[in-house]
């Protein structure tokens, strides 16, 4: 078993090798990777590469449907293999006014550090990195093989990602995964999530003619697509938020007791989300278990845009031909996307809305890890010594991404851990990280691997 002395010695390179990491990490922020503009996608794929061959791992990029994916690979004392599921795509910068620094160029500030993508993923690349070579340089070997596997779409919602596992399993093939994001809550302390909810996003369009109208001409005889469209929404969802798709929930899976007693003493955050939104009230529960509950585990239907007719400055007498609405699921355990389209589909026509066209834009589906696995309480354990505090664990959380194939195809636990934290404006102008959360989350990571390779 490796002793407090030698996690000491761990800490001691880690600070030592800690300019190195910084360095390799403005390397990889000042090569832009903005997936959603398909903006130096494989320019930063190659750059990930190499910098995975500099730091004695084999690397390659391997096609898929999308954007390449870097696969690297390190050799361990023991077989046992610790997959890195990272992703080298970011955010756009925009707006760029807004930004204080270049956002494609490290900038140091006090203790932080800024550019696009510092946090989300980069940084996570750049730590795991610097853990497995303080791990490496102090044990004289890894102990234990290390697999990457660091995309170029998650930052679009991963289209392609699920296909790439299943048809590269025995290349993936690991005992257990350390996800991209991880890091510390608003108080500080040290938080893993153990699952996310899918996400169904569908396009509803509606069209009742060729082309607008005069609305004094036809707002007393023509069908209005704007009306249609409203009509047609108001019947998916009621005013506290359930759902009325016949069937909806006959698939959904309850929180077990152990996910309501990680729930149970998690920070009940519901009093500093009201206040940051500005709400009034919640939907359901206002606050407890019972609010924590709804906001993980229960299924969504959120309009998240409605497009029709003239919207500009001033007036336009206009009668919509057209009416467009984007509107997402998110999912839990067990649903499915395709599910929820059938579902959808049926609901609309039962109630008349055969016009109604839908087009799905995204699907993931929900994907949960026991929080009993080893390999999660492995992780709680490490976590102890660096942040001297217990672990807050969430057993899924409301945002989605592509967990499914690695929890269901690979079969692995997955775990989070790493540098992110509550103001590292991750996705909005002034992305970035605080030094001493970088180093903790390199020193977590670092401890979840010696103590894999002991396990």
């Amino acid at each position: 078993m490796i002793d407090n002395a030698t996690y000491a010695q761990i800490d001691r390179r880690i600070e030592e090798n800690l300019d190195r990491y910084i360095d390799i990490l403005a390397r990889l922020c000042a090569q832009p990777s903005v997936s959603a503009q398909h903006l130096g996608i494989e320019p930063c794929a190659e750059l990930v590469a190499t910098i995975l061959r500099e730091e004695g791992f084999e690397a390659e990029i391997v096609p898929s449907a999308g954007n390449p994916v870097v696969v690297g690979r390190g050799e361990g004392r023991n077989p046992k293999t610790l997959l890195m599921y990272l992703h080298y795509d970011v955010q756009p910068a925009e707006p760029l006014e807004l930004w204080e620094s270049p956002p494609f160029e490290l900038t140091r500030r006090g203790n932080r550090l800024y550019a696009r993508g510092i946090s989300d993923d980069k940084g996570h690349i750049a730590a795991r990195l610097a853990a497995l070579a303080a791990v490496r340089d102090v044990l004289g070997e890894l102990p234990c093989t290390v697999k990457f596997v660091i995309e170029g779409e998650e930052e679009i919602g991963s289209p392609n990602m699920q296909r790439f596992v299943e048809d590269h399993r025995e290349l993936l093939a690991s005992d257990a995964c350390i996800w991209e994001f991880g890091g510390v809550n608003v108080y500080g302390d040290p938080e893993m999530s153990l699952g996310m909810r899918g996400i169904c996003y569908v396009e509803l369009k509606v069209s009742t003619a060729n082309r607008d109208a005069h609305s004094g001409l036809g707002g007393s005889i023509f069908p209005n697509a704007a009306w249609r469209l409203v009509q047609a929404l108001n019947t998916l969802r009621d005013e506290n938020g359930r759902i009325l798709i016949d069937g909806f929930y006959e698939n959904v899976r309850p929180p077990s007791p152990r996910d309501c007693e990680y729930l149970d003493r998690a920070p009940d955050e519901s009093g500093v989300l009201r206040e940051m939104y500005g709400l009034q009230r919640y939907l359901g529960a206002q606050s407890g278990l019972e609010w924590k509950i709804q906001a993980v585990f229960e299924p969504t239907c959120t309009v998240c845009g409605l497009t029709s007719g003239y919207q500009g400055p001033g007036s336009k007498t206009v009668l919509p031909a057209e009416a467009t609405a984007k509107v997402d699921f998110r999912l839990v355990p067990d649903q499915t996307p395709e599910e929820v389209v059938g579902k959808l589909r049926a609901h609309l026509d039962r109630h008349g809305f055969e016009d109604v066209a839908i087009t799905l834009l995204a699907a993931q589906r929900p994907a949960k890890v026991d929080p009993d696995d080893p390999f999660v309480q492995l992780t709680i354990a490490a976590a102890r010594d660096v942040y001297d505090t217990e672990m807050v664990v969430q057993p899924i959380i409301g945002g989605s991404g592509p967990l499914y194939p690695f929890v269901s195809v690979l079969g692995v636990p997955v775990v989070s851990a790493g540098v992110g934290y509550s103001d590292s404006r991750a996705h909005a102008p002034n992305e970035n990280v605080d030094l001493d959360y970088f180093v903790k989350g390199i020193r977590h990571t670092a401890r979840i691997i010696a103590a894999f390779g002991e396990q």
